[in-house]
């Protein structure tokens, strides 16, 4: 015999096994009981949550010859062959292949006819959102008046695309997602039928990874059993299969990044590659864990938001004292720009780094919350005793002082500007604005300068400008731009230094002295 999936083996015969919805099972129950039916139900919320399986029950029950307490007895013949798929009063339509209008035609012509076996005819429509705006129209009249022994059930993640003459005519149920604890008891329960050993820790790392949705949980411990096969299966086993991280990790990184230690930082990162994890998974994970501390420096009754271990508990509320939330905010922020250009990146690794040392550097960011993050580093010096204010020299009462210290000088502007790089310079806003978008958004954040030779110098604040300009891809969009301002191959190179008066030191703008008399060289 053929091997059934857990979520198909285990899915909800009757009303009692729902779990996580109960708002929507007892009206549905209140509603059966007291034969209260409606003639079109909308059912949405996202995967996995018990939408199809919740639609099949109430297909069951409507029709069952013998219901108990609002649930399908199971053992009619009418249950029989709702269950097994040989009725044919109920019928379930996948949306997405049958989105057509001669679908639906075909529909409302079957509607006129009434039910060979049961009372009702219920049609379930999944995945409604993907029928064309012809086949919606053509629904329309036979959903807001169908004869009484017709029962529509629309089921979708998108609610959103559903024309709201649609809505208008559907009692609506949104399914939420299933907490963490309800998955995981659900687990438990599944496994002890199965007569396989799950660790506690493993059965509530999956249900945290399902992420609201009782099918991804299923799917994923079945992958796990298969993968560790008459084993006994442990929380490290389920980081294994998964390409998950540990949340030790995840502190020893956070000290690393609190301690501003790069170096260290990146080799863990490296050793996390090369145990295989998926680094779309870790930037998720290690996100959740700065949540959990920002949670525990927000409120003194972080236990009860938490659902993590005491042990552990005990390890966040430690890493937390190490730092303000502030900059655990910023820290957020920073992994959740990531996880939005990760996903469909190429280079995930150098995306990822870059954000590391994005924590650990304050000083590569412009934006609010990071020159406090920077304020706040000095302030700390200050306090350490490793910034003495004190002994700044002081100016005598009766004179300047003696020998003030000299302010750093800027690097002094060339004495000539070759031709061709003076017209790109004098055209440098047309070339930001005649860029593609992406590279017009890095260009804007630039500046250029002159090098050795005739070169020139594109200088950024980001190493990510540096590595985004040297991808061949942009590089030649780039260059493409200058050729058909000069007519002539134009050699670049890119600089990147933190502060803006670093930058300027190190590489004049041109764009500050252009418009002098400037004399060029031949």
């Amino acid at each position: 015999m053929s091997y059934t999936a857990l979520y198909r083996k285990f899915r909800p015969a009757n009303f009692s096994d729902v779990k996580g919805q109960d708002h929507i099972v007892t009206t549905l129950v209140n509603q059966l009981k007291a034969g209260r039916i409606g003639h079109a139900y909308l059912f949405t919320g996202t995967r996995g949550t018990g939408k199809t399986s919740v639609a099949k029950i109430f297909a069951r029950a409507v029709n069952c010859e013998n219901p108990v307490d609002g649930n399908p007895c199971g053992e009619c013949p009418t249950c029989k062959a709702i269950a097994s798929g040989a009725a044919m009063n109920v019928m379930e339509i996948d949306a997405a292949s049958n989105n057509g209008v001669d679908n639906i035609r075909d529909i409302v012509e079957e509607v006129s006819y009434s039910p060979a076996l049961g009372k009702y005819k219920v049609y379930i429509i999944d995945e409604v959102h993907m029928l064309s705006i012809g086949a919606f129209n053509a629904l329309l009249k036979t959903l807001e008046e169908p004869p009484s022994y017709v029962i529509f059930i629309l089921a979708t993640t998108e609610v959103h695309k559903i024309p709201i003459t649609i809505l208008s005519r559907c009692q609506r149920y949104d399914f939420r997602r299933i907490g963490i604890d309800v998955i995981s008891d659900r687990l438990k329960e599944l496994v002890d039928k199965e007569n396989v050993v799950v660790e506690e820790k493993a059965l509530k790392y999956i249900a945290k990874v399902a992420d609201g949705s009782m099918r991804d949980a299923l799917s994923l411990l079945d992958q796990c059993i298969a993968f560790h096969l008459g084993k006994d299966l442990t929380y490290d086993m389920v980081l294994d299969v998964l390409g998950a991280v540990d949340t030790a990790v995840f502190s020893k990184m956070f000290k690393y990044i609190v301690g501003k230690n790069v170096v260290s930082l990146i080799k863990q990162l490296e050793e996390v590659v090369m145990q295989g994890r998926e680094l779309t998974q870790f930037v998720t994970d290690f996100t959740w864990y700065l949540r959990n501390l920002m949670m525990i420096k927000s409120t003194d009754h972080a236990e009860d938001l938490l659902d993590v271990s005491s042990d552990n508990f005990k390890l966040l509320k430690e890493d937390a004292e190490m730092c303000d939330a502030e900059t655990i905010i910023r820290y957020i922020r920073i992994f959740s720009e990531l996880s939005t250009s990760i996903r469909y990146s190429s280079s995930k690794r150098i995306l990822t780094e870059i954000a590391l040392i994005k924590l650990c550097k304050p000083e590569m960011e412009t934006s609010n919350d990071a020159l406090a993050d920077r304020i706040r580093n000095v302030e700390d010096k200050i306090e350490k005793g490793l910034v003495n204010l004190a002994a700044a020299p002081q100016a005598p009462a009766g004179g300047p002082l003696e020998s003030a210290p000299q302010a750093p000088k800027k690097a002094p502007l060339p004495s000539a500007i070759p031709e061709d790089i003076e017209r790109i310079v004098e055209r440098w806003n047309s070339v930001v604005n005649n860029a593609p978008a992406q590279l017009k958004g890095v260009l804007a954040q630039t500046y250029p300068s002159l090098g050795e030779g005739n070169t020139l110098i594109v200088a950024a604040a980001d190493i990510y400008a540096e590595h985004f300009f040297t991808s061949d891809d942009h590089k030649v969009q780039f260059e493409t731009l200058l050729e058909e301002i000069t007519g002539k191959k134009v050699s670049v190179e890119y600089r990147v230094s933190g502060s803006k008066e670093e930058r300027e030191m190190k590489y004049p703008n041109l764009l500050d002295c252009i418009n002098m008399d400037v004399e060029v060289e031949s």
